[in-house]
């Protein structure tokens, strides 16, 4: 009897395998590959063509509004309490008041940051906030033009996507309520969390490495330069941040590790690729954005817009990407609209200005991660 149990439990076992591997379809799906290192490397990007058609899809930029007529009225001559765009021409300013409805509130329309009863009445604080998110447009396309978004530049679209709110923000992560007492610690991990990746790591690494504008720029590298230790060197907990951190960056910009660096070496500045050196610079941008820009917004945003801890909603990488290298597929952003491609007047002194308009880092050549 134990025999014949034996041999069906054999055949069945065969037969189920025969018809596991005879009736489905195990081809493997369509690939794109985009090689992004020495050949050799396997540094490489790998994503199903079926997955990068939908993300391609997903960030498809707006056309621009048809060109402004020429004029000589200027907007701040023309309106009443006109701060940042004073120097604009009227129908440039129209026109561009109208793509920010477009690329902000397409729903809402302009009641959505004004009283169209008294276009000049700052009551309402989204108006505020807009007239900040102006400076600030101009500022990365001015400041961060050499370092990171290049030509194409920045427009609202690139954050908002036709949203009040842009749907890639964050607060700070207080983490659960726990008790006290030494059981209840858990060092910020093992919450599954969509910042690292749903992995048992730090939940809470954007506002240590993305909001503090003051940070050592030390803080992230947590990889030796030498093979023998030469100082007392970091602990674990801050390797976890670090790796938390680049979770972030790789499904932020739909890349793996070898977008920017060469696995067998990874604090080797010479055998990482170009981007390395955008993605330093933009981590510095972020913080530049969140600190000078968001941060100072504390007391303009209701109660209602800010996170558990009474903090401001703040940027990262995936703000802007949307999973993508490149966002909107590469679109040039600011051709259409120079008066966002640097400042056009200066903010009031009522306005919170930025204490450090431009970035002081130096490029890394080499320089910490």
């Amino acid at each position: 009897m134990k025999t014949f149990v034996t041999v069906l439990g054999a055949s069945i076992a065969f037969f189920l395998t025969i018809a596991m591997f005879g009736l489905t379809d195990w081809d493997r799906p369509p690939l794109a590959v985009q090689q992004s290192g020495f050949r050799g490397t396997a540094m490489d990007q790998i994503h199903t063509r079926a997955g990068a058609a939908e993300t391609k899809a997903a960030n498809v930029a707006p056309a621009p509004a048809d060109p402004a007529e020429p004029g000589e009225e200027l907007a701040g001559a023309t309106y009443e309490n006109v701060q940042v765009l004073k120097n604009v021409s009227v129908n440039e300013f129209n026109r561009l008041m109208v793509s920010m409805t477009e690329w902000v509130s397409p729903e809402q329309g302009c009641t959505y940051c004004h009283n169209t009863e008294n276009m000049a009445d700052d009551s309402l604080y989204q108006k505020k906030v807009a007239r900040r998110m102006l400076q600030m447009t101009q500022h990365i396309n001015e400041s961060w033009k050499d370092n990171h978004v290049g030509g194409t530049g920045v427009t609202c679209f690139t954050c908002h996507r036709g949203q009040p709110v842009p749907a890639h923000v964050w607060f700070t992560d207080p983490g659960p309520n726990r008790p006290g007492g030494f059981t209840a610690r858990n060092n910020g991990q093992n919450l599954a969390k969509a910042s690292v990746g749903l992995a048992s790591l730090p939940y809470d690494t954007l506002t240590e490495y993305l909001a503090d504008k003051t940070i050592d720029n030390n803080a992230i590298r947590v990889n030796a330069t030498t093979a023998l230790p030469t100082t007392k060197g970091k602990p674990i907990q801050d390797a976890e941040k670090t790796y938390g951190l680049m979770i972030h960056m790789s499904e932020g910009l739909g890349v793996n590790c070898t977008f920017c660096h060469n696995t067998r070496a990874i604090s080797n500045w010479s055998q990482s690729t170009p981007q390395r050196t955008t993605a330093w610079h933009g981590i510095r941008m972020v913080r530049d954005i969140n600190g000078n820009y968001l941060e100072p917004l504390t007391s303009t945003f209701p109660t209602a817009r800010l996170g558990v801890l009474g903090d401001v909603p703040k940027v990262n990488c995936t703000t802007c990407h949307n999973g993508q290298s490149k966002p909107l597929n590469g679109a040039s952003m600011i051709e259409a609209y120079p008066e966002l491609a640097k400042s056009t007047e200066t903010a009031s002194a009522a306005d919170p200005v930025p204490a450090d308009p431009a970035p002081a880092d130096p490029a890394p050549t080499p320089a910490p991660q």
